[in-house]
């Protein structure tokens, strides 16, 4: 017996037709492909070697501060040959200069540096901060500090074992003897190796006060405590953006 098509009867097909397509396109957005045997592999490989980076933080620093300190060197020898030349040229005396730092556990080391300021700057003053328009600091001296490149020879101290890439900057013996006294904790900026760079040095000027001192104690105790590879990449790329680009902290 032959159905009789209605009107009615077309329109319920063209219903189901339309839910079976939408059906279909609903299986494709929520269906999800089935990961591969090497994806698995691969991702497992990933995050294996990711959390070995990660738990081996502090024992492979070292070895990475030492390779970047190398490199670093190497590429940066036709730059200290030009900045000898050009320092012996309009600043008489020597083209490096040394000073005691406090280190690691207390330890005093001597860091390495470009001469930025006369021959005995503190012969007179004794031991000072430096201003923003210090009249000690020469004229080439000037353009270094500006650009950080008077801070480069400390990567011998990183050879050395004296000091990090990244980390708290050292400070005199003569203020820290003070300051430890004055402010709470500053101690616990000594429970790593000091650096060339720093948390602090991305945010904050050089110390004039001691309310500047507080605040990049803050920052390094901050990177103390959360001290990892994100965190020291962060670090080098905004100090590059700093030394190399002009921008300010």
């Amino acid at each position: 017996m032959a159905h009789r098509i209605t009107k009615e009867h077309i329109l319920n097909q063209s219903k189901g037709t339309r839910d079976f397509y939408s059906d279909i396109k609903r299986s494709e957005i929520t269906l999800k492909p089935r990961t591969s045997v090497v994806s698995k592999m691969c991702s497992f490989g990933l995050g294996v070697f990711v959390r070995f980076l990660r738990n081996r933080y502090r024992q492979l620093r070292s070895s990475v501060d030492y390779g970047i300190a190398l490199i670093g060197l190497m590429f940066a020898t036709p730059l200290f040959l030009m900045v000898g030349l050009i320092t012996k040229i309009f600043s008489p005396g020597p083209v490096f200069y040394t000073q005691a730092r406090v280190g690691k556990d207390g330890r005093v080391f001597n860091i390495i540096k470009f001469r930025t300021m006369c021959v005995n700057a503190e012969s007179q003053t004794g031991p000072t901060w430096t201003k923003e328009n210090d009249t000690r600091i020469t004229g080439f001296g000037r353009i270094l500090r500006k650009a950080h490149l008077d801070e480069l020879p400390q990567l011998i101290n990183v050879l050395k074992g004296e000091m990090s890439i990244i980390g708290p900057r050292p400070e005199r013996p003569y203020f820290v003897n003070t300051l430890k006294k004055e402010i709470h904790g500053y101690t616990g900026r000594l429970s790593v190796k000091p650096g060339i760079t720093g948390l602090a040095q991305c945010y904050c000027k050089y110390d004039e006060s001691i309310s500047d001192v507080k605040r990049k104690l803050r920052y390094d105790i901050i990177y103390i405590k959360k001290m990892c590879w994100m965190l020291d990449f962060k670090i080098l790329w905004r100090t590059l953006n700093v030394c190399l680009l002009g921008g300010k902290p």
